[in-house]
């Protein structure tokens, strides 16, 4: 294994990409969900950042400059330009940046998996660049097996945590009802839309207080 898989938390952190193609906007839209400080440079921007005129990622036109990388988490060199992005790298390195070369895992310092994202359940999906078809072929077939269920599901499952630790119960002592709930089978009745079912088992296992539409109506980003 060449790369060393890990979840980041970039939120609030500064993250430059250079390059104002599909390649820089889907890298973008991914980054500020995130929670990122997002700046793009390019001397032109396709139609693909029209989409994100709304959102907070800061849009220069103008080419690059050295000067641009200073104080970034993260670079994203995703010009046409080969010879650009590699200079692109060459100063994020003498800076210790990190850097991520569009099409070019080789001159990376880190590589952007294939991901399937269902809120709270996010699975990564990495052929180490060998080969980036089979990985979004994995990708595809993993958000068939893993449906929306499970988004609902986790926020159900942060929600009901958040509720125990309130109350004064110690982490540990909610293992077992987590498990209780996994073993009863929420997620399947939360897939085949069983609200009784599910508040029936809530009520069982919690007490009445615990009701599945307020908890999955409370989205906390805590």
């Amino acid at each position: 294994m060449k790369y060393y898989p890990i979840f980041l938390d970039i939120k609030d952190k500064d993250c430059l990409i250079v390059g104002g193609g599909k390649v820089g906007a889907r890298k973008a839209a991914t980054l500020e969900k995130c929670g990122a400080n997002v700046r793009v440079i390019s001397d032109r921007f396709s139609h693909k950042f029209d989409e994100l005129e709304k959102s907070s990622i800061c849009l220069e036109k103008k080419k690059y400059e050295q000067k641009d990388i200073k104080g970034m988490f993260f670079v994203f060199a995703a010009t046409n330009n080969t010879n650009l992005n590699w200079q692109i790298k060459q100063d994020a390195s003498l800076l210790n940046i990190l850097c991520n070369v569009a099409d070019a895992p080789d001159n990376s310092d880190f590589l952007l998996p294939s991901i399937v994202d269902r809120g709270d359940l996010v699975v990564a999906v990495s052929t180490s660049g060998s080969s980036p078809a089979m990985a979004k072929k994995i990708r595809k077939d993993l958000e068939n097996y893993f449906g929306h269920e499970y988004e609902q599901f986790l926020l159900l499952m942060r929600n009901i945590r958040k509720k125990l630790l309130s109350s004064g119960r110690a982490p540990d002592d909610n293992k077992l009802i987590f498990n209780c709930l996994i073993a009863k089978g929420i997620l399947e009745l939360i897939q085949s839309s069983d609200d009784l079912k599910i508040n029936a088992i809530l009520c069982d296992v919690l007490g009445k207080e615990y009701i599945y539409e307020d908890l999955v109506s409370s989205r906390s980003d805590e």
